[in-house]
């Protein structure tokens, strides 16, 4: 017999599936762990990294981490994954309802756990940047679900401009939707493909702020924001710079409502999975 005959089976590893919806209320936090582009992190190259000087990231912490450390401790694991329905950027907020994620905890060692005690701790530790909402046992299957779901998303921006907008302009291009073209933006070109995406763009408001202009508008997933309002030098035709006639420069972004697919009905969160705490393991 061989050694491979002996070796008994490998027992598979546990896994624990939460689901609920972060609010993310600071302009400093990335949605997952922001590892250094340069040494990756790893424990022996970040060492004499300049770009992170040996921390590993370019950020303290992520909604990853926030989540993952409280419920971590109380699962009795370090190995998680995060998955979120989509992501915002690092200094763009998430307010309204929030953003749906599920977390993976593999083996853990404690499946007793309350979840609303977990929530609550969370909340604590993180009052005025992170909120996590309706934290519940869920199924593997509710990754890929939240993951391929097309959502359009509302977004309420503080925009810059050079000059007053047209009125007649604005008057026109007010409620209406909008198919723009979109290249790739340079800010993420290191990352994503060089392509040209068609989608939909909806100016909702527009109204004088302190600093510039306060702007609503609703927007087909996938649409690259920022650069639709700024057109970045023709990579977005039309953008709200060429639509309303004056230079735009987009200050502050938020990320007010996630949408159904077609941008009208908020997303509805869905029913949590009617399991009691301590039988949340899928094998």
């Amino acid at each position: 017999m061989s050694s491979s005959e002996r070796r008994p089976a490998t027992p598979p590893q546990a896994k624990v599936f939460l689901e609920g919806r972060y609010r993310k209320l600071s302009r400093d936090l990335p949605q997952t762990v922001f590892f250094c582009p340069d040494c990756k992190g790893h424990p022996r190259r970040r060492r004499g990294c300049a770009r992170c000087e040996g921390f590993g990231k370019l950020t303290r912490d992520s909604v990853q981490e926030l989540v993952g450390w409280v419920l971590g401790a109380a699962f009795k694991t370090r190995k998680h994954k995060f998955h979120g329905a989509g992501r915002e950027d690092v200094n763009v907020r998430m307010l309204g309802a929030g953003r749906s994620f599920v977390i993976e905890l593999i083996a853990p060692r404690q499946l007793d756990v309350d979840l609303a005690a977990c929530e609550a701790e969370i909340n604590r530790r993180n009052a005025g940047r992170l909120e996590v909402l309706g934290l519940h046992w869920t199924e593997k299957a509710r990754v890929s679900a939240i993951k391929e779901a097309r959502r359009a998303k509302e977004y309420r921006a503080l925009v810059r401009t050079s000059g007053a907008p047209d009125a007649e302009a604005l008057a026109r291009v007010l409620g209406q939707r909008i198919t723009i073209r979109q290249r790739t933006p340079g800010r993420v070109a290191h990352r994503r493909a060089d392509l040209e995406r068609e989608r939909w763009l909806e100016l909702v408001s527009c109204a004088p702020a302190e600093d510039g202009w306060d702007v609503l508008l609703r927007t087909q997933h996938g649409t690259y924001v920022k650069e639709a309002i700024s057109g970045e030098d023709g990579a977005t035709e039309p953008s709200l710079s060429g639509l309303l006639g004056v230079a735009c420069e987009c200050v502050a972004l938020d990320v007010t409502a996630i949408l159904d697919e077609e941008g009208r009905e908020p997303e509805a969160a869905p029913a949590p999975a009617p399991r009691a705490p301590g039988f949340g393991a899928d094998l």
